[in-house]
């Protein structure tokens, strides 16, 4: 077997990596699809208490 002499990968080594070209393309396509499904989701959520709705107040008599 041979032993791999390769330093472990860093958040900067990935970087480097997403940034190029081809992976840049997936990498910002990857990055709105997940703000469109975060959108989504968080717009299909219903509060758990709706507010009363009071009535409007009465600035002028009615004549």
């Amino acid at each position: 077997m041979t032993e791999d002499k390769s330093p472990p990968r860093t958040f900067k080594g990935l970087l480097g990596w997403a940034i190029t070209p081809p992976q840049a393309w997936g990498v910002y396509l990857l990055a709105v699809l997940l703000v469109w499904l975060l959108s989504f989701y968080s717009g299909t959520l219903k509060p758990k208490n709706a507010p009363n709705a009071s009535p409007p107040m009465v600035t002028a008599p009615k004549s």
